[in-house]
């Protein structure tokens, strides 16, 4: 078995596998995944409950979104990577270009006031704000290993703070979710994210 992701160092990953190396020394697939998943599950739970108007959606947020997420299990948790990553034909952020990049959309971010206080407006221009930042992160994928899990936890955590439920993503096919997340880091069109994010926002 191979890494899903193609990496310069592959010492990341134990031999002939793609399971990163952990602190329990868990070489199964299955199990790690089943771990990854409980730790999420946890972790949803405790940033909604901590969320509050002194919140900031910022950089220090995201890096402690991963960090308390997975650090039980991971060394390099909250950790940005500073090699090149590829999937497939996504070639994401240039490792060495990842901090310079992250303060880039995080600035941008603060110059929209984190996303805070949506509520009053239009589902479509916050489903819009929500899906260009996403793909933003996408394209970043900052950290070693659980980006795209840790993105979503991220934006949904925007869309709590503004009164909306996480958002739902059990009316698409992952087929459509994955197409979405391609085209959002290879060519830069949000459309059918904004879609997804649009009709699986709600109150």
């Amino acid at each position: 078995m191979t890494s899903k992701y193609q990496l310069v160092d592959n010492k990341f990953y134990y031999e002939d596998s793609d399971v990163p190396i952990n602190k329990f020394d868990i070489k199964d697939t299955q199990t790690i995944h089943e771990i990854e998943k409980e730790l999420l599950e946890e972790a949803y739970t405790v940033f909604f409950n901590e969320l509050d108007e002194k919140t900031r959606f910022d950089e220090a947020y995201l890096i402690s979104l991963h960090k308390r997420t997975f650090e039980s299990l991971y060394e390099w948790a909250g950790l940005y990577r500073d090699f090149n990553m590829i999937k497939g034909e996504s070639r994401f952020c240039q490792g060495e270009f990842v901090k310079s990049s992250s303060q880039k959309i995080f600035e941008e971010l603060k110059s929209d006031n984190y996303l805070k206080n949506y509520e009053s407006h239009p589902k479509s221009e916050f489903a819009k704000k929500l899906a260009y930042y996403k793909c933003e992160l996408n394209a970043l994928h900052p950290f070693y290993e659980l980006n795209g899990r840790i993105t979503r936890m991220f934006i949904d955590m925007i869309a709590a703070y503004n009164g909306y439920k996480f958002i739902d993503y059990s009316q698409i096919s992952p087929k459509e979710y994955i197409d979405s997340a391609i085209e959002c880091v290879q060519f830069a069109d949000t459309v059918k994210l904004e879609k997804i994010i649009f009709n699986g926002l709600s109150k």
